[in-house]
């Protein structure tokens, strides 16, 4: 077998005890928030007005499998991202090491803050919105299942975005983009987002007003962030052609 082969082999069998890995913590996670859903549930519903119903036992399983789930993911983001960082760290230089290092507490902490948005922002705006909407037509009956699948709506995408600039980040410090690339896509950037949060919002200036800025903000904080990794890249390339040419003289 060649040295080649033997290469992959190893890479492969890197691969797979990190992602076994973050298996393992998703397990971990969820069966914590398995035990714990009581008292995650009582959390989400505290300021709900009214009683959430249940239609079949199927509900009861899956309300208790959403949230678990939920748990999980959240607490294994920082777990994959610190287990990517070590497949690929033998293929980095010293200083790369310790700059991608710190993308993994960000990378949680963004995820929590697009959360937070989501959830004590966006959802309770649009809820009073379609609660007013219907006030006087409809009686407002939640079933469990309606109730959690449309908080998710409202938080899940922002939880996504909000790792913008963390993913712009990375990405420039890999090569794939740059700052000046950002810049030009600006306006159709702006349009997406735009369109984004119109799509997810109720159909009044204010939801939309407070959905947009947000985004905004978030792309033009990914280009000022995409400029300070882009400009550090092109000193350490430089150092690095210096040093390069100075043993090259020698």
């Amino acid at each position: 077998m060649s040295d080649k082969e033997l290469n992959v082999i190893d890479h492969l069998d890197e691969l797979r005890k990190r992602l076994i890995i973050t298996a393992v913590s998703f397990v971990i996670f969820f069966i914590l928030g398995f035990l714990f859903v009581e008292d995650i549930y009582n959390w989400f519903v505290r300021d709900l007005d009214v009683k959430l119903t249940v239609l079949g036992p199927s509900d009861i399983v899956w309300i208790y499998f959403m949230l678990a789930s939920i748990i999980a993911v959240a607490g294994t983001i920082p777990v994959f991202a610190l287990q990517l960082w070590l497949f690929v760290k033998p293929a980095l230089l010293p200083k790369e090491i310790k700059t991608t290092l710190s993308y993994i507490p960000a990378l949680f902490i963004l995820f929590l803050a697009g959360l937070a948005f989501g959830y004590f922002v966006i959802f309770p705006t649009v809820l009073s919105f379609l609660m007013d909407l219907g006030r006087d037509m409809f009686i407002t009956t939640f079933t469990v299942d309606r109730y959690f699948r449309f908080v998710l709506n409202m938080t899940i995408p922002f939880a996504v975005l909000f790792e913008l600039p963390v993913l712009t980040m990375f990405l420039t410090s890999i090569g794939i983009i740059n700052p000046f690339v950002l810049q030009k896509l600006r306006k159709y950037a702006y349009f997406v987002l735009v369109v984004i949060a119109i799509t997810i919002t109720p159909p009044d200036f204010m939801s939309d007003f407070l959905v947009t800025i947000p985004l905004l903000l978030l792309y033009e904080i990914s280009i000022s962030l995409s400029k300070v990794v882009f400009k550090r890249k092109q000193r350490r390339e430089a150092i690095l052609e210096a040093e390069f040419e100075s043993q090259d003289m020698a």
